[in-house]
C-alpha cells in the first residue's frame, strides 16, 4: 500500500497563532513521514510540555503527549520496548533545554535510534513570552520588562558534547529543506537532533521572519546583499566523519560553526557519525533475542492477568558475591 501525505494528517483543529514556525515545522514532518512512506502504525510522535507539545495531535501516527522536560525518558523507553518503532520526539527550546536539559545530556551518552526535534524560538510562548535558555544575553523581547539577564545555551554544541550523532539545524519557514533534514534524521542509525529555528510571531519581536529572511551586506564586497541564513553545504562544509578518529576534529569543527550568529547563521547538517554502536546494538550484545523478541512482544500474563515472568536469574544476578571479602 502507497500511502499519501492527507494519510499523516488528522483532523483535530490547529489553534496556533497565525504565522508561528510550528505550521513549517508540523507539514515538514509529515512530508518526511510521507516520504519516507513509514506506516502510520509504525511511528510514534513524541511531545513534551508548550506550544510544540501539541504536535502529536495533528499527525496521524501514534501520539503521546508527554511532561514538561520528560519527552526523551518517554520517547526512549518506547523505543526500546519496540526497536522496529520509528520514534519521533518534539518540544520546545524550554522544554528540552531548561528542565529537560539533563535529560539532554544523558540521551547523548546512549545513542538511542531515535530523533529529537526542538522548536527554537528563544521564548517560553505558551505561558506568555518569558526569555528560554536559547534567547541571547542582554535581548528584550517584548513580554520582558527587562533584558534579559541570562547567558544563552547553544544547542548544537550542547548536542555534540553530549553524543548525539546526527545533529543538525532548520528553519521552519524553510520546508522543503527542513523536511530533507528531518528525513534524514529518521535514517540515520542513532541518536538525532535537529535544532529548528523558528519565528514566534506572538512573543518574540526580535527573531521574526523578516529578520532571520533579510539580506546582509556582503563583508567581502559590500556592494552584494546576502541571505543572513545560509547553508553548510554551500559552504563546502561536511560534517560527516568518516573514520571514527575524525570525530573529535568534526566535533570542534560542527561547534565553532554553531557559533555564527547574527549576519551569519548557518543551517544543514553539522555533524554525522554513523561509526557509534546504538544503544540497541549493545542490549542486543547483552540480551539474548533482544531484537528479535523485544520486550513490546512478550506476554508477560496470562488471560487472567497472573504473571508468567520468572525472575530467577535476574535474582541470581543481583545476590551479593559470597567470595568478597
Amino acid at each position: 500500500m502507497e500511502y499519501k501525505i492527507a494519510d499523516y494528517k488528522t483532523e483535530v483543529h490547529n489553534d496556533w497563532c497565525a504565522g508561528c514556525g510550528d505550521f513549517g515545522i508540523l507539514n515538514s514532518i509529515q512530508m518526511a513521514l510521507f516520504e519516507l512512506q513509514i506506516k502510520p502504525h509504525e511511528a510514534a510522535i513524541f511531545s513534551g510540555i508548550g506550544c510544540s507539545g501539541k504536535t502529536p495531535h495533528f499527525i496521524n501516527t501514534f501520539g503521546i503527549h508527554t511532561l514538561h522536560g520528560r519527552v526523551l525518558p518517554f520517547a526512549q523507553g518506547a523505543k526500546l520496548s519496540n526497536p522496529n518503532l520509528n520514534v519521533v520526539a518534539v518540544g520546545g527550546d524550554g522544554d528540552g533545554l531548561g528542565i529537560g536539559s539533563g535529560h539532554f545530556v544523558n540521551a547523548g551518552r546512549r545513542n538511542i535510534d531515535i530523533t529529537y526535534i526542538i522548536f527554537n524560538n528563544g521564548v517560553y510562548g505558551l505561558t506568555k513570552g518569558q526569555a528560554s535558555p536559547t534567547l541571547k544575553l542582554g535581548m528584550k523581547t517584548k513580554s520582558l520588562s527587562q533584558p534579559n539577564v541570562n547567558e544563552s545555551i547553544n544547542p548544537i554544541a550542547l548536542a555534540c558534547i553530549s553524543g548525539f550523532t546526527f545533529i543538525a539545524r532548520g528553519y521552519s519557514y524553510d520546508v522543503r529543506f527542513l523536511k530533507e533534514i528531518i528525513k534524514k534524521g529518521i535514517m540515520h542509525k542513532g541518536l538525532s537532533f535537529i535544532d529548528v529555528l523558528q519565528p514566534c510571531p506572538t512573543y518574540n519581536d526580535i527573531n521574526t521572519k523578516d529578520w532571520y529572511q533579510s539580506l546582509i551586506t556582503d563583508e567581502n564586497n559590500p556592494e552584494v546583499k546576502i541571505p543572513r541564513i545560509y547553508k553548510l553545504e554551500d559552504e563546502g562544509y561536511s560534517g560527516i566523519v568518516k573514520e571514527p578518529n575524525e570525530a573529535p576534529l568534526k566535533v570542534v569543527e560542527a561547534i565553532k560553526k554553531s557559533n555564527e550568529w547574527g549576519n551569519k547563521i548557518p543551517v544543514g547538517i553539522f555533524y554525522e557519525n554513523n561509526n557509534v554502536p546504538t544503544f540497541e546494538e549493545r542490549l542486543q550484545a547483552r540480551i539474548e533475542n533482544y531484537k528479535t523478541y523485544p520486550p513490546a512482544d512478550q506476554i508477560i500474563a496470562d488471560m487472567d492477568g497472573n504473571t508468567n515472568v520468572n525472575i530467577d536469574l535476574l535474582i541470581d544476578e543481583l545476590k551479593a558475591n559470597d567470595n568478597l571479602n
